[in-house]
């Protein structure tokens, strides 16, 4: 079995694939200090409460926190014998090269997106993704990941309100009941909420019309069906993307192994 495991700013995600489905699907804190031990009992534990084999031969990483990538390595050969994939690295083959800047380091998380999204959907698409950061993805005809837009997260940024002005308190995201708020919560949760709507609306217009071709809206994350509710943002919502796009990633290194 497959460990797909997508390490993010926020939390981490490991998710068990068996080949045709995910079988399990586990999320932790992201925490550099966590030892390979510590990821090996926590998932152990895991699987054997939902009655799984700890049959697990084959690794995938994606991680936008370099400092966690040693000890899932580790996890990796010390529990499963098994050198693990991580994208990003020169060993790390995809389907189709990016094709930015010379130089320029591309976040895995966001060629795995791309990876995901065309394999589903084909080219001409915008990944929209809610994370830490809410970044836009521009996927081509033939599958290249070719750029995008990085906006600060919708969850970053109540908290930078909170923290930068002594007067508002911490708010969740919702969908707030009127544009106009009677209370101070109210005007937050509507700032942020249909700032981000307007924020979505116009960086895919803008995009559209820079591409100067149809493109299809694929959205993933966790607030991304929030979003949809208000307002028909994007034309598909896709909860697993990122750990689907990792398995894309992990059957073309197999099937295409360096020489």
């Amino acid at each position: 079995m497959l460990l797909a495991i997508d390490c993010g700013n926020t939390n981490t995600v490991f998710a068990i694939w068996d080949g045709s489905r995910f079988l399990a699907t586990f999320r932790a804190s992201t925490a550099w200090q966590r030892t390979a031990d510590q990821y090996y009992v926590w998932l152990s534990t895991l699987m054997k409460h939902q009655g799984l084999a700890l049959e697990i031969d084959e690794v995938i990483i994606s991680s936008t926190v370099p400092r966690v990538v040693l000890n899932l390595r580790i996890l990796s050969d010390r529990y499963f014998d098994t050198r693990p994939i991580v994208v990003g690295k020169p060993e790390c083959a995809l389907p189709v090269a990016p094709r930015v800047d010379e130089g320029t380091i591309v976040g895995p998380d966001r060629l795995v997106n791309a990876a995901g999204a065309f394999d589903r959907h084909g080219g001409d698409l915008i990944v929209v993704d809610f994370g830490t950061a809410t970044t836009f993805d521009v996927v081509a005809r033939d599958g290249a990941y070719v750029g995008g837009v990085i906006a600060p997260g919708v969850n970053l940024s109540l908290e930078a309100l909170h923290m930068a002005a002594a007067a508002l308190p911490h708010v969740d995201i919702s969908k707030p009941q009127k544009v106009v708020g009677t209370n101070t919560v109210a005007c937050m949760q509507s700032g942020v909420f249909w700032g981000y709507i307007g924020l979505v609306r116009e960086i895919c217009a803008r995009i559209k019309a820079e591409r100067e071709r149809p493109m299809q809206v694929i959205a993933t994350g966790g607030l991304a069906p929030l979003f949809q509710q208000a307002e028909a943002l994007f034309d598909t919502l896709e909860d697993d993307l990122t750990m689907h796009g990792l398995t894309v990633i992990h059957q073309y290194n197999k099937d295409n192994p360096p020489t």
